[in-house]
């Protein structure tokens, strides 16, 4: 006979196996689809709900790694909060000619339209990706799903044999996109390389009209650019392109590139827009090591609120091993990444995404709108709200119920209290590395009100939020006690 305590015992010691089981179950997006809100600012569910795109750059995650990698790997990125993995089908890094982890490659002879397919499971290349496409969805992630990488619709750019022309481009998204009909997915056709004539113009069309033949237009569609680019360049007024990617590119200053995220969010029509490819943890800024050095946590969390405070529906974070999922023992690292992929994927600056996205789903999330006029200029502007890395950017909800000011450096500032509504307002301080809130106080509602930074003179973030006190919302960041938060995984 078992002991009365068995099934405590048993509980404990079945908890771990809770974490990611019940879960998958509980959270898996298997079918769910999305669609762009009402007010074409955000991503949503089909039932209304808020959908947080918070990517992550697995580039080669198809290619390269195994399934026992991609479960660690995936298993990883649910835990840390992530909703998107972005991964490319016909890989960057010889994608067609280097086979993946059980020998097999995507295409007969680099063919786009002949797909190499076997009978059975687990026989062939597209077995492989159905694998972490299905273990994605049953984690709680959707798959940033790229057909393609650039290099083989952009002649000039092209490796291995494989060229697309628009007729094969438009059999080869009628094929995956069937496949694929059923699978959480958002289709991100580009991959990084330039559009540079009518050619490539045709080709990109052609291959969002075959994907939405293929999975009957169910799911979203956007385009990764080159760096500095956007989606809108070329195709802002295309029906196929349902919300703008930015790829702001490996740079650590706001001036130049992150403060374009507005621009797009500023375009008629209105779409949504986010960045697809900020600078990544670990990698050389603006490329050159030498010079610049490699960026950190603080350089990949200051273009998350930049981006998001500018207007961005979500967001995407990277690391340099992981994108090319470095293993020095198999691959040939590309730009010196520090070290392989299996150890950066623990860097901070990954942990640390998740608490903007709580943050934000904290208060009401449809609502909200940029608004840097929040922050009073002092008297010499490049102080505040700043320039170069220590920009100062705020957002609000449009009715005045709260407002937000992220702080990339401990200097004193102020701000206009009556972009608040309510009589009295509830300030907090949130802190953007660890997802904590202090509250400050209240303050009645008047005039401009000087706040300082809980660790001045430090290039230390913060993000002051103002509430209506009459609304009492909860701690900023406390997703589970909110009515605004949308499914996931976020710890």
């Amino acid at each position: 006979m078992r002991p009365a305590f068995w099934p405590m015992l048993m509980l404990l010691l079945c908890w771990n196996c809770w974490d990611y089981a019940s879960a998958e179950a509980a959270e898996g997006v298997q079918g769910r689809k999305l669609k762009v809100s009402e007010n074409r600012r955000f991503l949503i569910y089909e039932d209304g709900t808020p959908f947080f795109y918070l990517g992550d750059t697995a580039w080669e995650l198809f290619h390269r790694l195994n399934r026992e990698e991609a479960d660690r790997y995936l298993e990883d990125r649910a835990k840390k909060g992530f909703t998107v993995i972005q991964a490319v089908a016909l890989a960057e890094l010889d994608g067609l000619n280097t086979p993946n982890a059980y020998g097999h490659r995507p295409l007969i002879g680099n063919d786009p339209t002949k797909p190499d397919v076997k009978e059975g499971p687990q026989n062939d290349y597209w077995d492989h990706v159905d694998y972490i496409v299905d273990k994605a969805n049953a984690l709680g992630l959707f798959v940033g799903f790229l057909p393609t990488w650039g290099d083989k619709w952009n002649k000039k750019w092209g490796v291995g044999g494989c060229s697309f022309t628009p007729q094969s481009a438009e059999v080869y998204g009628e094929w995956i996109g069937r496949r694929y009909k059923d699978k959480a997915i958002i289709w991100i056709l580009g991959g990084d390389r330039p559009v540079e004539n009518d050619e490539h113009r045709k080709i990109i069309r052609a291959m969002a009209k075959g994907l939405s033949r293929g999975d009957g237009g169910t799911h979203l569609k956007t385009f990764h650019p080159v760096g500095g680019e956007s989606s809108s360049t070329w195709w802002h007024h295309d029906e196929w392109l349902d919300f703008n990617m930015r790829q702001n590119g490996h740079v650590a200053d706001f001036t130049g590139r992150y403060e374009r995220t507005r621009a797009d969010y500023d375009r008629v029509p209105i779409k949504p827009v986010l960045d697809g490819e900020p600078i990544y943890e670990d990698h050389p800024i603006g490329f050159d090591a030498k010079k610049n050095g490699y960026a950190t946590a603080a350089d990949v969390r200051r273009p998350l609120y930049w981006d998001l405070f500018s207007g961005a529906c979500g967001h995407t974070y990277g690391n340099h091993a992981v994108w090319q999922m470095c293993d020095p023992r198999r691959f040939a690292p590309v730009n010196h990444p520090l070290m392989p992929w299996g150890e950066a994927i623990h860097q901070p600056g990954a942990s640390q995404m998740q608490h903007a996205k709580n943050l934000l789903l904290s208060r009401p999330f449809l609502s909200r709108i940029p608004d840097d006029s929040v922050v009073a200029p002092d008297n010499v502007p490049a102080s505040v709200p700043g320039a170069g890395r220590y920009r100062f950017v705020a957002t609000r909800d449009a009715s005045g119920s709260y407002a937000m000011v992220y702080v990339p450096v401990g200097r004193p500032f102020q701000v206009h209290m009556n972009k608040i509504q309510g009589a009295t307002v509830k300030a907090w301080w949130f802190n953007p590395r660890t997802g904590k809130a202090e509250l400050i106080g209240e303050f009645p509602n008047r005039g401009t009100r000087r706040f300082m930074p809980p660790e001045p003179g430090e290039l230390l973030d913060w993000v002051l939020v103002l509430d209506d006190a009459a609304k009492q919302f909860p701690p900023p960041g406390s997703v589970a006690d909110s009515t605004y938060s949308s499914p996931g995984l976020a710890q």
